[in-house]
């Protein structure tokens, strides 16, 4: 969940006491808000960011009290796309100018997201290779950083999402047109993680498996996507839904996008987390015991409540650790 908190990409305090307090309150695995790989991959210019050695000092601080509670340190890369250079949610959303600190945004098709929206510059075969080699980058410095989990953002609008819809996606060369063509970028971006991201530490993709809108990204590419992913080697996937299109039609409900993870998990054997309206203990315990997804990723509860997990093991009778400087509430 962003937090639109950052400076110049940095981490501030407001960071280390906003996902330290969600390890003190007993999560196993905290993935990081969208930290952009580039400066121009920000969705705001309030966003954090991981395109520079300097960034690393305050993420290494945050990751080692975060590794310091048992929970694992994640991050999740992203790239905005056409959806960068855009003002804070409490300052409307628009974009932001030049004379303002905003940017030249880059997308697969000269396509702005709206009307209020930055118009995007078509990217050419060299800032399709910037891209990946950001991404990269930007994997090793979450080693060095000491994240343990990456997740490659690819939904809800985003760049890599921008890439994968019709909608989106209008080029004629090999980045466009067919599905085959639409995925390209993703994979180059997981191949180039990587190369220096080690085998035995968890790389995620999170995806939107289906835009909601007639003529896009749909769950039957998300299948066939997942197990290519799942051949690559990629060893979960996050399945949220929407996020490109404001043309877009969801039916809203407790856990209403689980049927995709469990679509995803039955046809292709990836292993899921889903996410969504989850905000319960039974409910999130029901999904595991069903076999419908892997994991549980919740954010808007959390944000509510940052010790969910461990009112949520009492609620189950789990006995999870809790912080020593806590346990006098445990019971």
């Amino acid at each position: 969940m962003c937090q639109y908190s950052a400076v110049d990409g940095f981490a501030t305090d407001w960071h280390l006491v906003h996902l330290g307090s969600r390890a003190v309150g007993g999560a196993g695995l905290i993935i990081t808000e969208a930290t952009a790989v580039s400066p121009e991959g920000r969705i705001s210019p309030e966003d954090l960011g991981i395109w520079k050695d300097e960034h690393l000092e305050k993420l290494s601080q945050i990751t080692a009290f975060i590794s310091a509670q048992g929970c694992v340190p994640g991050v999740q890369l992203a790239h905005a796309g056409r959806k960068a250079s855009t003002a804070v949610p409490w300052k409307g959303r628009a974009e932001v100018p030049a004379s303002e600190g905003g940017w030249q945004t880059f997308a697969p098709s000269a396509i702005p997201f709206s009307d209020t929206y930055p118009k995007p510059a078509a990217l050419d075969e060299a800032g399709i290779d910037k891209i990946v080699a950001d991404f990269t980058a930007a994997a090793k410095r979450s080693l060095q950083a000491g994240f343990k989990v990456i997740e490659i953002h690819a939904a809800h609008g985003y760049l890599v999402h921008q890439f994968l819809s019709p909608l989106s996606n209008q080029r004629t060369d090999d980045y466009g047109g067919s599905f085959e063509n639409r995925i390209r970028l993703l994979l180059r971006i997981v191949d180039g993680i990587q190369t220096v991201w080690p085998s035995d530490l968890p790389l995620f993709t999170r995806i939107s498996a289906t835009d909601w809108v007639e003529g896009g990204w749909n769950t039957d590419e998300s299948v066939q996507l997942a197990g290519i992913l799942k051949e690559k080697g990629v060893d979960l996937l996050d399945v949220s839904t929407g996020g490109l299109s404001l043309a877009q039609h969801i039916t809203v409900g407790p856990a209403y996008q689980l049927p995709f993870a469990s679509r995803i998990k039955r046809e292709t054997g990836i292993l899921t987390g889903t996410v969504g309206m989850i905000t319960s203990a039974t409910q999130a315990e029901t999904i595991l015991v069903n076999g419908d997804a892997d994991m549980i990723i919740m954010a808007r509860e959390i944000l509510r409540n940052p010790y969910f997990p461990l009112e949520a093991a009492r609620d189950l009778r789990e006995g999870i650790a809790w912080p020593v400087q806590y346990e006098r509430a445990k019971w």
